[in-house]
């Protein structure tokens, strides 16, 4: 699976962080915490001149797993998974479930942290994580983590997959007035992403979403339909309703809104003695007219008739295309 797609604290699609991205976000971090730990290091040998040397030792190790392991582990633990160098990348610690990231989480990949980043310079993590294929350093591994990237580049988007063809039509009279936009999305994401999962998780999810959407229309999911086809032909029928709906506003667009009538191949408005008053005094007129209604064609199949008379009865000529319009 080379997407994070599971989980409610994460938006579906999530990419896993490789090491560039992560290495960026680790030096940032690691250049703050240093920062600090000098700072703060400094500022303790000030004050523990007239210590003596056990006195001293004991604060300078104390100073470092507070400020080098204790700083980021409260970072993460506070901010959800974003550190300043994760937060500049784009980038947030989740768990392998994609839900925020805990103490114990935090704990772990900080204790972590000591050795494989620490002690060996990064060289542990950096072999970690090319070898893992989501990313994964050892402390990911122990805690149950993973780093995601939450910034992605704009795409194309991805169509639902349409639903069998048995499915097709079934829902025409489910009620679906009901279901909130936020279900929708989620069952978007889910249709779209579903052959990336792994079978029981997917699984999983499509039997919770189709719960969820059979309580909210009322009728429970037909017996013997999978519940991943049951989402995929309720979403079809949401999208013919749409389209229908746009098809018919378009249909019942009004004469004053599409415009002015015209007469004749010219294009220009009938000018006559009613109209509107205008900016700077200038009236726009124009004649009310009556559509008139559509007699039979005569000759269709005759090039130059467009099979149209005007209200005198004489045909309106246009230039021929050598189409016949069915009878």
């Amino acid at each position: 699976m080379s997407e994070l797609v599971t989980g409610d604290a994460v938006v579906l699609g999530l990419r896993p962080a490789k090491l560039p991205s992560r290495a960026l976000a680790l030096a940032i971090d690691l250049v703050v915490v240093w920062t600090v730990f000098i700072l703060v290091s400094i500022g303790l040998t000030v004050a523990t001149v007239t210590l003596d040397e056990a006195a001293s030792a004991a604060i300078a190790v104390a100073t470092f797993l507070l400020v080098l392991v204790g700083g980021p582990i409260a970072v993460e633990t506070l901010s959800h998974g974003r550190s300043l160098g994760k937060l500049a990348c784009g980038l947030r610690v989740v768990r392998d479930d994609g839900g925020p990231i805990r103490f114990r989480h935090a704990l772990v990949r900080g204790a972590m942290g000591v050795v494989e980043i620490l002690m060996t310079l990064g060289v542990v993590a950096s072999i970690a994580s090319l070898v893992s294929a989501r990313g994964r350093r050892l402390g990911d591994v122990f805690a149950g983590t993973l780093v995601v990237r939450e910034r992605v580049p704009a795409g194309r988007g991805v169509a639902v997959p349409p639903p069998p063809p048995w499915m097709v039509g079934r829902f025409a009279g489910l009620d679906l007035s009901a279901v909130p936009d936020e279900l929708w999305l989620a069952i978007r994401q889910y249709l779209t992403r579903m052959n990336q999962l792994d079978a029981e998780v997917g699984w999983s999810m499509a039997t919770r979403l189709s719960g969820e959407l059979a309580a909210r229309t009322g009728v429970p999911v037909p017996e013997g339909v999978p519940a991943a086809a049951y989402l995929a032909g309720v979403v079809n029928e949401r999208q013919a309703r749409d389209a229908r709906r746009v098809f018919a506003a378009a249909q019942r667009v009004s004469p004053e809104v599409a415009g002015p009538p015209v007469d004749g191949p010219t294009g220009l408005p009938v000018v006559g003695q009613s109209g509107v008053e205008g900016a700077g005094g200038v009236r726009a007129v124009s004649a009310p007219m009556e559509w008139p209604a559509p007699v039979e064609p005569v000759n269709p199949g005759a090039a130059g008739i467009s099979g149209i008379s005007r209200a005198d009865g004489s045909p309106v000529r246009t230039p021929g295309t050598g189409f016949a319009p069915p009878a």
